[in-house]
Formats: structure tokens, sequence, C-alpha cells
């Protein structure tokens, strides 16, 4: 289940003209912001979302149940927008933690919702069993290679925009988004993990050997409340020596207010988690560093910003 350069290389083909090419902001000397913020549906989940439906499209069509996902809220957007974009119905299972901002979203998308469990896991143990109950077409939130590779074509585009960086910052929850971006970069870039203390998903698979199970709590659970580190994200990452830094709740909610307040950028907390690494010394530079943070989301009530 691993996911190569060719894979990703071959997802952003596919994808073109579907998925938005989202802008590089230069916030500062030597830092870049790869706004998947400005993404279809506010993140860049609809890169993978894209690339698992086209491709299943491409391989003998898609059932007539359509298709389902479980998602703490960005994943089900995604998958709504591609849904409705491409003709197909959608439906979507969230854990109750989900913003009410999001679940607006979704049905606005004109998906079907199902709130159900305490987190992102038993969200997706519900939209499992009714999967096989109607034979709609299954995009997980990270775990699949369709999915990684789409992901991943976020890498590629920002080094078509810069020129190249040293260090690439990538929030993680599930790991989809790291290991695309991973895989897509070849050892052309470090990838830094950036997690919160309360989600340490990566950072613990990497200390002990494989993934596990950790607790899912804090500002961000509703976009980075994996329970567990998908399984290509964790051989992707280990395979490539992959950092991972943990970065408080507080780190993550200034993070945000400094994005809206010298950037003008409206992101959700998991959006700014990245660079929240950054603003807390989690992760320092070397001098003359040049270096990307993906802001990997941005739905959020703007009212909440100021």
């Amino acid at each position: 289940m691993s996911v190569s350069i060719g894979d990703v290389e071959r997802a952003a083909a596919r994808i073109a003209g579907y998925a938005r090419r989202t802008p590089v902001l230069e916030a500062a000397p030597g830092l870049v912001l790869k706004l998947e913020s400005t993404q279809h549906a506010g993140s860049f989940k609809a890169r993978g979302g894209f690339n698992r439906v086209l491709a299943a499209r491409e391989a003998g069509g898609l059932p007539e149940a359509g298709v389902i996902a479980a998602s703490g809220g960005n994943h089900g957007l995604a998958v709504a927008y591609v849904a409705r974009a491409l003709g197909v119905r959608a439906e979507i299972f969230v854990p109750t933690v989900s913003s009410p901002v999001k679940v607006a979203g979704l049905r606005a998308l004109g998906a079907e919702v199902t709130q159900t469990g305490a987190i992102y896991a038993e969200a997706y143990e519900a939209s499992a069993k009714r999967a096989a109950e109607t034979g709609a077409l299954e995009i997980h939130a990270y775990d699949q290679p369709e999915v990684v590779a789409g992901q991943g074509t976020v890498a590629l585009e920002l080094l078509e925009q810069t020129g190249g960086v040293d260090t690439v910052l990538v929030a993680v929850g599930g790991g989809g988004l790291v290991a695309g971006i991973t895989a897509a970069l070849g050892g052309r870039a470090r990838v830094v993990a950036v997690e919160p203390e309360l989600i340490p998903t990566l950072n613990r698979a990497l200390a002990a050997g494989g993934p596990v199970r950790v607790g899912v709590g804090g500002v961000g659970a509703d976009a980075l409340g994996a329970s567990r580190i998908g399984r290509i994200a964790y051989d992707v990452a280990s395979a490539a020596g992959v950092e991972s830094v943990l970065v408080p709740d507080g780190a993550i909610v200034e993070a945000r207010r400094e994005l809206w307040r010298s950037c003008r950028v409206a992101a959700e907390h998991a959006g700014a988690a990245a660079l929240a690494a950054l603003r807390c010394g989690a992760y320092v530079p070397s001098p003359g560093e040049r270096v990307a943070v993906v802001v990997c989301g941005g739905n959020t009530d703007p009212a909440t910003l100021a």
C-alpha cells in the first residue's frame, strides 16, 4: 500500500482541472505559506477525494449507491464537494465533536449526514458498516493509496511555485497529507510532522515501531482527531526519516490568531498547527533555511478570528 512519486504525478494529471491550484504567500523572509485553506471545500482533502473517485471511474465506474466517507469534518466536506462536482451521491458520517460550521457545510453541499460516535474512529466504524450494506465506494480520510497520492500533489505545486524549499512543516492527524507530501518530495526537502500534544499519532507510532492508539482531545480534535496513524503514513514517514514535533494547544491558538492578524489568512486550528511549531520553538530553522508551512484547512467561523 505504499505510495510513490509516480503515483503522485499520475494523481496530479488526473485531478488537473478539478482541484484548485492554491497560492503561496511569502509571510516573512525564508517563510512561505502554502494556502490549502483556499482549496475547494476549504482544505487539501479535495485533492485526495477527486483522485479516489476519478481513479475508480477510470477503472470501471462508480456504484449506484455513490460514495461514502467518515470524517471529522474536512474530509467529509471534500467528498461532498467532489460528489456534487461529479454528479454522484454522497453519504457522510461525522463524530459528535465535529464543528457545527462543517456539519452545516456538508448539508449545504447536498450530502446525507449522520452524526454518530464521540470520535472519528467510531464514526468510521459506522460508515464501514453502512458501505457494506449499500455497496457505496468508500473514500478513507487518510489510509488509501489514491487518497494519499492526491494529497501529495500539494508538494508538487509547492516546488513549482517556490523553486524549492529546505523544509516543509505539515500538520498530522491520520497522516494522509504528510505521507503524500513525503512521497512527492522524494528527499528534495526535509519533512517535519507537527502534531498537537493531545493527539500524537505519528510521534507515538515512531517511538513504538508501529501505529498505536492514542487519546484524542484539544482544539485540533475535529480535524486532526484520528486515534491511530494510518499504515501508509507510518510506512512512508518511518522509511523517509520524517521528524515529529509536538505543539501545545496554546501555541496552536496563537498561531491561528497570528495568521489572521499578520496575513489575513483565515485558518481553523488544525490549519494553524504547523505554524505553531515555529512560534513555540518546537522547530527552530537554521540560519538561511527556507521553510514552507502548509496551512491545511480554513473551515472556521470567521467571527472567532479576532
